[in-house]
């Protein structure tokens, strides 16, 4: 089985990188007080642009583990680290919200749809069947 690989999806990428530029145009067109705020709300929508394209992928599998990376680093887990892969579920105000998890000793990461690009249970089945046939 190839590695699978896991990023936010390029559509959604770039949509946050062309809002941030609009938001920082229409900074120029606002009073003082609202160059700070749409001055900051294009800062936040370009850092998370440019955190999509130099995190990539973000979660990454293949037969001897998985490979994990955050702001602050890349980890690589083998598969005899990991304690525990589930998706977490939670409904508030008619809204279903779901994260995949995984544990590995102190490492503990949570990593949403929009973070993998895909449904995070389909991401735990395919690091199930992964990890199946690793054994």
């Amino acid at each position: 089985m190839e590695p699978s690989q896991w990023s936010p999806r390029p559509v959604e990428t770039a949509v946050a990188v062309f809002a941030g530029l609009v938001v920082l145009l229409l900074a120029l067109l606002a009073d003082p007080a609202g160059r700070l705020l749409l001055g900051l709300a294009a800062l936040g929508l370009l850092a998370v642009g440019a955190a999509d394209v130099v995190l990539r992928p973000r979660l990454a599998a293949d037969r001897t583990g998985v490979q994990v990376r955050t702001l602050a680093s890349r980890h690589r887990l083998p598969w005899s680290a990991i304690q525990r892969v589930d998706v977490d579920e939670h409904t508030r105000y008619g809204l279903t919200s779901r994260t995949l998890e995984l544990e590995a000793g102190e490492f503990f990461v949570v990593l949403g749809k929009r973070t993998l690009g895909a449904d995070p249970r389909d991401v735990a089945d395919a690091l199930a069947r992964i990890r199946y046939t690793a054994a």
